[in-house]
Parts: structure tokens; C-alpha cells; sequence
């Protein structure tokens, strides 16, 4: 049984999502397909699919929220990977015994018609790994 299908995204963090969806609209070759802001993480989202791979540029609302505190401290540049997953409540609960630091217990509610968890990057060699699990 496979736990992971496979890399859903790759999030990047941005200051303006208007001048990154420009950039990265020249540099795939097409529009962003969403875009939609998340308030309850204060953030808005674009997201561009290429082949079978999804990019998603996350510029904050406000820059106390999860985005804006990435961007002070580290800049702009990849925020989190995603992984698609059949199962979002077994996944965390297989890989919290397996002794990764979850951030959410609980899924929440994300973008693009997701439900999300993260792991804390404490626990992933620094990266923030977010898990996604299409709602029903």
C-alpha cells in the first residue's frame, strides 16, 4: 500500500503575486489555472501545472502570518513540498508513530480543494512537508 502517491506541489513563497505570477507564467509558458486567497493562513495562492507537476506561489496577506515570518527571516524562494495522499488522518497517524513532528493532528482545510496537514521541518532535515488529500 502506498502511504505517498506522489509530489502534489512545490510551494514558494513570494512578495508579490502579481509580479511572480508574471515571471513564472514567462518562464513555463502558461497562466496560472487558480488563484485564491486562503484567509484563515493569510495568504493568497496561484497555482500553475506543467506536465504532471503543480507549482504553487504563496504571498502573505499580512506579515505576521505563516508566509510573511518565512520571508523575513529567510526571503523569498521554495517554502514547502507536497505530497498526495489517499488517506490524510492515516498518513499522520502512521507517520507520527514513526516519531515525525506533526504541526496539525488534525487536517485543515487548504487550497486548490485540499485537505492539509504539515510536518515540522525539525523533523525533515529543515523542509516543511505538507501532506494534501483531495476533498471528497
Amino acid at each position: 500500500m502506498n502511504h505517498i502517491n506522489k509530489i502534489e506541489h512545490l510551494g514558494i513563497a513570494v512578495k508579490d503575486i502579481d509580479a511572480a505570477n508574471d515571471l513564472y507564467e514567462k518562464l513555463l509558458g502558461v497562466a496560472p489555472y487558480k488563484q485564491e486567497e486562503v484567509a484563515s493562513e493569510s495568504v493568497i495562492t496561484s497555482f500553475f501545472k506543467v506536465g504532471e507537476s503543480k507549482i504553487e506561489l504563496l504571498a502573505s496577506t499580512d506579515e505576521a502570518g505563516p508566509i510573511g515570518k518565512f520571508i523575513a527571516k529567510k526571503g523569498e524562494g521554495i517554502h514547502h513540498i507536497a505530497f498526495d495522499v489517499d488517506d490524510i488522518e492515516k498518513e499522520l497517524e502512521r507517520l507520527e508513530k514513526e516519531g515525525f513532528q506533526l504541526i496539525n493532528k488534525v487536517p485543515k482545510s487548504g487550497a486548490d480543494n485540499k485537505l492539509v496537514a504539515f510536518i515540522h521541518p525539525k523533523s525533515t532535515n529543515g523542509v516543511l512537508i505538507e501532506l494534501c488529500q483531495e476533498k471528497k
